[in-house]
């Protein structure tokens, strides 16, 4: 079974990843693949660099590139839950799997970004404007650029998560309940 995770920045992805390894899952980031681009470039690990690395290297090899990558990676593995997914082309290969469910999470664009702010990660020191103008690039509708709307569009489930940390897990546990194979 792959879980595949799609979301806005803030969302709460990175919780849903960390729940998912507890209930046994490996785990990988589609963004991992970017950071290894970004450190072979000499550039700073910030998000802006992430999504022009991402851009580029679907311009290059095609939209579905950092998903035909990530397979070979995980190949052979069971249980794996694969974040940062942001491009209906990755779903559209990840989707060639027969176990593979989408799970799109989200929440109001204020509280996402008290999220980031909380976070302190590099290159997240900005303000809800900044915050809000990023976000909106990554809603391209240029296929080979990040499509973060089209993809939620394209989850099997949407988790929104404007609750607490059990909040989130009650409804993470809801769905694999209704997924053969999600369970041990």
């Amino acid at each position: 079974m792959i879980i595949g995770l799609t979301g806005k920045n803030g969302a709460g992805k990175t919780m849903v990843v960390d729940y998912l390894k507890l209930k046994g899952f490996g785990t990988f980031s589609l963004s991992d693949i970017l950071r290894e681009e970004i450190r072979k470039k000499g550039l700073v690990e910030e998000r802006e660099n992430l999504i022009k690395t991402g851009n580029e290297l679907r311009e290059k090899y095609g939209p579905g590139i950092l998903a035909k990558l990530a397979l070979d990676k995980i190949k052979g593995k069971n249980k794996i839950a694969i974040d940062s997914i942001r491009n209906p082309y990755e779903i559209e290969e990840l989707r060639k799997n027969k176990d593979f469910i989408l799970i799109g999470i989200d929440a109001p664009v204020e509280l996402r970004y008290k999220r980031i702010v909380e976070r302190k990660r590099v290159g997240e020191n900005i303000s809800l404007e900044q915050f809000i103008e990023i976000e909106e690039k990554e809603n391209s509708d240029d296929e080979k650029k990040q499509q973060l709307n089209k993809c939620l569009e394209l989850a099997d489930k949407i988790i929104e998560n404007v609750g607490g940390i059990g909040e989130l897990h009650q409804k993470i546990d809801i769905i694999l309940l209704i997924y053969p194979g999600a369970l041990p």
